[in-house]
């Protein structure tokens, strides 16, 4: 488990840390397709949070693609490097998720966000911001459609229907199990929204989640659980 600081040059009020999302955002990628699903390294990232002790915990697992089996997994432990605040919940998880990515013996191919890429109010969700600062493919799959309106997809698995923020197109909802509440699918970087689609549906064989998220959250919540634990007093 990798221990990680807040960097010196990181954002502290909400004005700067916008600022940082306005230089960034002109550095995402958009005209590329990205990696052929099932092919390569795909790897989920995702955070853990205690509040009340100021702990944040990242982790990072990598699939192949092929198989979905486990091919290597890293965490980080840190500080909260943000308060909660709409829109910018990206830098409260960057420093603790770039860590993990980096204590990867690997490399992570695809990496799948449980979260937002352009389907942001200010178009630079974690998997946009994630994407820009290590180069890689990135794309964000998220459990609600956070200020955007959609049209429910059909039944059947593999249905889409355009996510919307007024007359534009900011990501998808696809239905990864029939009858069951879609996910919402949005670039990040290096990767089409067709192809980022065609990826989540193959990341969820059996579940509504991406294997990559589910395995990713359950081992940041234990790294976190270790974490914290180590802090209580022995009684």
């Amino acid at each position: 488990m990798t221990t990680v600081g807040i960097p010196d040059d990181w954002p502290v009020t909400e004005e700067q840390a916008r600022a940082v999302q306005d230089a960034l955002r002109a550095r995402v990628v958009l005209d590329e397709a990205g990696p052929p699903p099932g092919t390569g390294h795909v790897t989920g990232v995702d955070v853990a949070y205690d509040d009340e002790r100021d702990v944040v915990a990242a982790a990072a697992v990598v699939l192949d693609a092929a198989n979905l089996d486990v091919v290597a997994e890293a965490t980080a432990i840190g500080r909260i490097s943000f308060p909660y605040v709409p829109g910018l919940l990206a830098f409260r998880e960057i420093p603790t998720v770039l860590a993990a990515l980096d204590a990867l013996p690997c490399p992570p191919g695809l990496v799948v966000c449980d979260g937002y890429g352009l389907a942001h109010p200010r178009r630079f969700g974690l998997a946009a911001h994630l994407g820009v600062l290590t180069g890689l493919p990135t794309i964000g799959v998220a459990k609600n459609p956070f200020t955007f309106t959609y049209a429910d997809p059909d039944t059947p698995r593999g249905s889409t229907a355009p996510l919307l923020d007024g007359a534009e197109e900011v990501g998808r909802a696809l239905r990864t199990r029939d009858g069951v509440k879609p996910v919402f699918v949005s670039v990040g970087n290096r990767v089409g929204l067709t192809n980022a689609c065609a990826h989540t549906l193959a990341l969820t064989p059996a579940y509504r989640l991406p294997e990559t998220t589910r395995r990713a959250d359950a081992l940041c919540r234990g790294a976190l659980r270790e974490a914290t634990a180590a802090q209580d007093p022995v009684i």
